[in-house]
């Protein structure tokens, strides 16, 4: 018999729009959770239309929303409340995105929720947190991105600070709050009780800045934009090939670059003075990089990366969309999935990670194209309500 997947049994309420809460929900759900994302009747989640479309249809939300069960309900009214209150009570983690105050605003606090249902989970995902003196300030992943360091070290030193091409704030504060979510079940299995995972996205954001803090507190040293290098670390660059391509080499361990040396048939260089050392290749980075970009444009960029794998020295081709879906390497880890849209047809997706050696998880179905497909099975089903009920409530616009 197949194992049961890591997360069954846990079922999550998600509210909030866009990326950073959603997020957490697909993470849960590729895993085995029963993710029921709660839409407004009147405000379908934005998403459904952002990005790139194909024949009126976003192409990000299939994937964000993929394992997910789609139920309308407007919080905003009394009796879209109550309903809610009564999910709480049959489920295990909320999770919600909106500015801070919003759910006390509705009557749906941590500690009303949890008087309900003592184990329940609130995952809290916001721009700047549930207290301090910005907490009420909005707060969108591209600010969290600026004021929590990045947006500064990212770039050229001779240009204005860059964003990085994804939306990198918000799926890195939807990696803590998952793991803050999975740590909190965890310490529910011995208390019995549930508590507020509360996330930042500044916050996520910095906690990925390696040593820029006390570097500068204790050394005086303000990591700066660098481009491609990273001071001090050679060679670990981006360098051109004879075909028109860059190649990523990372050879500034003392044995790779041995390796290197030798796969550019210039073994002297790994006892020449200027490069002997860790620190002495740091100080002449520039020549150094300069040497081996004059290896690499005299070979394609196929020819100079098998020579290089040959030789054991970390190195890649920068891909896009196109060279990654032609890739072996990423068809091997199933990383390339294809599911079926209902008027797309084949649609493909990126696969789920980490792998689990015996309870993987799996993409069971793309995200929900009609607003409130499942409210039958939810309203019906989970809350028992019977048919008058939920076509009552649908006139008033609670669902």
């Amino acid at each position: 018999m197949a194992e049961r997947p890591a997360l069954d049994g846990v079922r999550v309420l998600e509210l909030g729009t866009l990326l950073a809460g959603p997020f957490s929900g697909r993470l849960l759900g590729d895993f085995g959770a029963e993710v029921i994302k709660v839409e407004p009747p009147d405000r379908p989640d934005p998403m459904r239309q952002w990005g790139v479309q194909k024949e009126g249809h976003g192409l990000l939300w299939p994937i964000q929303s993929r394992n997910k069960k789609s139920i309308t309900l407007n919080l905003r009214l009394e009796e879209g409340q109550a309903l809610f209150r009564d999910l709480v009570r049959e489920a295990d983690v909320v999770i919600e995105n909106f500015r801070p105050g919003t759910m006390e605003k509705w009557g749906l606090s941590y500690e009303a929720l949890s008087e309900l249902n003592p184990g329940i989970i609130m995952v809290r995902t916001s721009g700047f947190g549930q207290s301090g003196p910005y907490r009420d300030r909005a707060g969108f992943g591209s600010v969290g991105e600026a004021m929590g360091g990045l947006r500064y070290v990212t770039g050229f030193a001779d240009r204005p600070p860059t964003r990085i091409g994804v939306s990198i704030g918000d799926t890195l504060a939807a990696l803590f709050a998952t793991i803050g979510c999975l740590a909190a079940l965890n310490e529910r299995n011995r208390s019995g009780k549930g508590q507020v995972v509360d996330t930042a996205i500044y916050e996520a954001v910095f906690a990925v800045m390696e040593s820029t803090v006390p570097d500068y507190l204790l050394a005086g040293y303000v990591r700066e934009r660098m481009g491609n290098i990273l001071p001090g670390i050679a060679p670990s660059n981006i360098y051109a090939t004879k075909d028109g391509t860059f190649v990523v080499i990372g050879g500034n361990a003392d044995t790779v670059f041995r390796r290197l040396c030798d796969a550019m048939g210039q073994p002297e260089l790994a006892s020449d003075p200027r490069f002997a050392t860790h620190t002495a290749r740091g100080e002449h980075q520039k020549v150094l990089d300069d040497l081996v970009e004059e290896w690499t444009r005299t070979l394609d960029a196929t020819d100079c990366l098998d020579i290089l794998a040959t030789a054991g020295v970390p190195s890649g081709p920068i891909y896009s969309a196109k060279e990654i879906v032609e890739d072996p390497q990423y068809q091997a880890r199933d990383m390339l999935l294809e599911m079926e849209h209902p008027v797309l047809g084949a649609f493909p997706l990126p696969g789920i990670v980490p792998k689990l050696s015996r309870t993987p998880g799996e993409v069971r179905h793309l995200g929900a194209e009609s607003l409130g497909k499942d409210n039958r099975e939810v309203y019906l089903g989970l809350l028992r309500m019977d048919e008058g009920r939920l076509e009552e409530l649908r006139g008033k616009g609670v669902v």
